[in-house]
């Protein structure tokens, strides 16, 4: 889960407000990610490490879509009618 203490939240977030600032777009976005999870694993490369990469991979993927794509989902939904009716 992505909840971290608030210390560490003030630091994380002027690093992303830095980032975001310079525009990004999606393939930035994809090298970002990237690089910071290859700087990473450096020096404690090994399969519980990779592991463990996939599964923050994952678990963000499944937040965002749970806090962010359902939500929009949703609204979409009662503007334009469910799928399945």
């Amino acid at each position: 889960m992505p909840y971290i203490k608030q210390e560490k939240r003030i630091a994380v977030k002027l690093l992303i407000r830095a980032l975001i600032t310079e525009g990004l777009e999606a393939g930035d976005l994809n090298y970002v990610i990237s690089r910071l999870l290859y700087q990473w694993c450096e020096g404690k490369e090994s399969y519980a490490t990779y592991n463990t990469v996939i599964g923050i991979l994952e678990c963000a993927k499944q937040e965002f879509y749970h806090r962010v794509v359902a939500p929009y989902e949703q609204t979409k939904r009662q503007v334009n009618g469910d799928v399945y009716c």
